[in-house]
């Protein structure tokens, strides 16, 4: 009822000692807070809070033309509904170090688990999309040493993404996960890995977990949880995969009321009034009033 029980602290040190513990932890993306909680009731790790759908929310393209204000705003809202610890993107930290110190503060009172900062320059552009550029090293060093020095929850999450394996090549990337695990990054984002191998090398040169991005459309091959695994992968993301779904299935929805004027042969396809009402705990209001859930729905 309401928002989750389990506080921000605790769930980011459930987040810690499962990832140091070794396991891979599934992390789908939420594209609003009702689809984190449903990524909570089908049994999965984590929430993931991707930039490129808070973007597509707004109508806009993945830039980095939305706020902090708007990503903390939007990253509370699904991560108080779930009991499971949120991973957002925070793009390139929203300026310089300084600001990317106040990045982290805010996104721990929001009541995130961890943020991802990545090397991009700005304008950013989608991970797995072509002519990206890099900052250097010392720039994406200063952005990592700032957000861990800026957290006040030691177990917040400091991931550092690196996009430079487009821009550079596999052992640029390696080179550039070092220099960010040196300093102070809890875990790697290798952004746009092709292959199995490329991902099982990141994971044996640096110390911390490392992230595989297994999003549709991209440079990555979509590899199964089993095969991530396989190579020491520690987290997995499906970063857009919900809203793509969701999205396609609203368009089909759209055509049939054009071409029919009705919906009657999808109600298939539709969540259930009944599901709906058990995912957002609706009989748990009676606690406030008796007269709020006073009724029964048949799934028939």
């Amino acid at each position: 009822m309401l928002y989750a029980t389990t506080t921000a602290a605790d769930k980011r040190r459930i987040l810690r000692e499962r990832l140091a513990a070794g396991e891979l932890l599934r992390f789908p993306g939420a594209f609003n807070p009702l689809s984190a909680r449903l990524i909570e009731q089908k049994g999965f790790d984590g929430v993931y809070i991707s930039g490129a759908v808070l973007a597509a929310d707004l109508g806009l393209p993945d830039i980095g033309l939305t706020t902090l204000t708007e990503v903390a705003g939007r990253g509370q809202q699904m991560a108080r509904m779930t009991e499971l610890p949120a991973i957002i993107d925070a793009d390139t930290g929203f300026g310089e170090p300084m600001n990317v110190a106040r990045t982290i503060q805010t996104l721990e009172d929001a009541g995130i688990a961890g943020a991802h900062i990545e090397d991009q320059v700005n304008p950013k552009r989608c991970g797995h999309l072509d002519g990206k550029a890099v900052v250097d090293a010392d720039t994406a060093v200063k952005r990592i040493r700032a957000a861990v020095d800026a957290r006040r929850d030691p177990n917040f999450l400091i991931m550092a993404r690196t996009d430079i394996r487009a821009v550079e090549g596999l052992g640029a990337a390696i080179d550039r996960a070092q220099a960010l695990v040196d300093a102070g990054a809890d875990a790697i984002f290798p952004e746009a890995m092709r292959t199995l191998d490329e991902f099982e090398a990141m994971a044996s040169a640096v110390s911390v977990p490392i992230l595989a991005n297994m999003t549709e459309f991209g440079k990555s091959e979509l590899f199964s949880v089993d095969q991530l695994r396989g190579v020491g992968v520690g987290i997995v993301i499906w970063p857009v995969s919900l809203l793509r779904i969701a999205m396609g299935a609203a368009g089909r929805a759209l055509d049939t009321l054009t071409e029919e004027g009705h919906l009657t042969g999808r109600l298939g396809e539709m969540q259930h009034r009944a599901d709906l009402y058990d995912l957002i705990d609706y009989e748990a209001y009676n606690h406030f009033d008796t007269s709020v859930f006073n009724f029964q729905i048949t799934k028939e």
